[in-house]
């Protein structure tokens, strides 16, 4: 009897987890495009990739890599793409595995992401100048090397986000208990927290939108895969970012937070000495200077690109 009991309860508890992540899915409901441009597909094996494209078709070209999270997209730059399609042609990228895009159940690695980057911009831009963020700006260096871009900018580039825990991702990727505990991972306290500690200097400039539209692309189908391989470690490149820097022919420039923790501003500098790289640095900013400060971000930017005038 004290069996069948247990047993009852623990299919009750699993029927509900169960009942609570579908509606949890449900409730986040379809992801809507932020940008107010025009939105395409690319087909890359096998996947939708989506991307926006703002600006005039003859202006130079702008492609804009969001960083990695549980609720990651392009949605990051949403604060200043208007304002950079006043001179250049800008491509918003959802990466594959995040946002709008398609989300299959692959084992996501920092090769997939640099050859991905490489394909998107070889068939869809003309020399674009090619700003990627945090952990995506050591995607953007593997794949330079091999591409035709006319400048690198760099948001607080990183290539260790801590020990890698392969079981972690195996974790997070199993049906009911991956599900459950990526729900808590990515739930808006969560996602609120993550900015505080590493996005934001000061918390009241999170944008509350910012955190409803992670939070809702973190709940898509399929949304666990990718942030699995960030959270156990396995999308961390195994290059020492100095010395590819040094070697790119590409022209790069670091952007750093003043107050950034997780890459503190010492690490920019040191790369940037490393790699005979410019540095800007912009002050009361950690992680997403772009986000917090979109027009001191853009004025430093916009100093250092050709215009479409030019």
């Amino acid at each position: 009897m004290k069996l069948r009991t247990l047993l009852g309860a623990t299919v009750g508890v699993i029927g509900g987890v169960v009942l609570g992540n579908r509606a949890l899915r449900t409730r986040a409901g379809s992801l809507d495009n932020p940008f107010a441009g025009v939105e395409r597909t690319y087909r890359w094996r096998g996947m939708d990739v989506t991307y926006t494209v703002s600006g005039e078709p003859d202006a130079p070209d702008v492609v804009l890599v969001h960083s990695i999270h549980a609720g990651a997209s392009g949605h990051e730059f949403s604060r200043i793409v208007e304002d950079l399609a006043e001179s250049y042609r800008v491509t918003v990228i959802d990466l594959p595995g995040f946002g709008r895009s398609d989300r299959p159940p692959l084992v996501y690695s920092p090769g997939l992401y640099a050859e991905f980057l490489q394909d998107i911009t070889r068939d869809t831009t003309d020399e674009p100048i090619v700003i990627a963020s945090s952990l995506s700006g050591a995607f953007a260096v593997e794949a330079a090397g091999d591409s035709e871009w006319e400048r690198l900018v760099l948001i607080c580039p990183l290539t260790d986000t801590g020990a890698r825990r392969p079981w972690m991702r195996t974790v997070l990727r199993t049906p009911i208990l991956g599900t459950t505990l990526f729900n808590i991972l990515a739930s808006k306290p969560s996602i609120r927290y993550f900015y505080e500690r590493d996005g934001y200097y000061d918390p009241s400039r999170i944008d509350r939108e910012a955190i409803e539209y992670a939070w809702k692309s973190a709940h898509q189908p399929g949304g666990r895969y990718a942030p699995a391989s960030f959270v156990a470690g396995t999308l961390d490149p195994d290059i020492d970012l100095a010395t590819e820097l040094a070697a790119l022919e590409v022209p790069t420039t670091l952007i750093w937070g003043r107050d950034a923790k997780l890459v503190p501003l010492r690490d920019g500098r040191e790369l940037a000495d490393a790699a005979d790289l410019d540095l800007v640095v912009v002050d009361y900013a950690t992680q997403l200077p772009h986000a917090e400060h979109p027009e001191r971000f853009l004025e430093y930017v916009e100093a250092e690109l050709p215009r479409a005038d030019s």
